[in-house]
């Protein structure tokens, strides 16, 4: 049990990546999560209103159960895996999040600056949620898919559209951390 509990070493996380997205590969097949939004809305009825949901959506019901493993997964490493310990961060770390606002830099996962509840449903909250939503929506179509796409099957594909998207994705997170997050709070 005490295996489960903690972080897997890259020895055993990243072939086990590597062994996913090889069997992937092998039977044509593509992961992402973005490109469900597209299967679950052509499910509901979408394409009466766009062409853009106009496709077999049969054939992409594998990904859906991806999804149900993830939010399953994430319900059990949540509410039974969890180990309640302090995160382990760098003293620099810590020096760097307090300075953006974060009093118990390191405590939890999910810092009440950014997730309490009084923080979520508030005006701001709710304007970020809506606007980075509809950004991030955006953002996937206009990519071409989303970071778990292009970062995990987009570059072992040797893709160079993904390797692109990829680094967007990484300078687009330093913009936001160093120069929007520091204004928003």
């Amino acid at each position: 049990m005490e295996y489960i509990l903690k972080p897997w070493p890259w020895y055993i996380s990243g072939p086990s990546i590597a062994i996913v997205m090889f069997l992937l590969l092998y039977f044509g097949r593509t992961f992402g999560m973005s490109s469900n939004l597209r299967t679950i809305c052509a499910i509901g009825g979408a394409d009466k209103y766009s062409d853009f949901f106009k496709f077999d959506w049969k054939s992409q019901q594998w990904n859906l159960i991806v999804v149900l493993g993830a939010v399953c997964g994430g319900f059990i490493a949540h509410f039974l895996l969890s180990d309640p310990t302090n995160i382990n961060l760098s003293a620099e770390t810590i020096t760097d999040l307090n300075q953006l606002g974060f009093k118990n830099a390191g405590d939890s996962l999910l810092p009440p600056e950014l997730f309490a509840w009084e923080n979520v449903l508030s005006f701001k909250g709710i304007s970020i949620l809506l606007i980075g939503g509809l950004l991030v929506g955006f953002g996937t179509r206009y990519a071409g898919g989303c970071t778990s796409g292009h970062a995990i099957t987009g570059l072992s594909s040797l893709q160079l559209p993904s390797l692109i998207a990829v680094i967007g994705f990484f300078i687009g997170g330093l913009i936001m951390i160093h120069l929007i997050f520091p204004i928003l709070f």
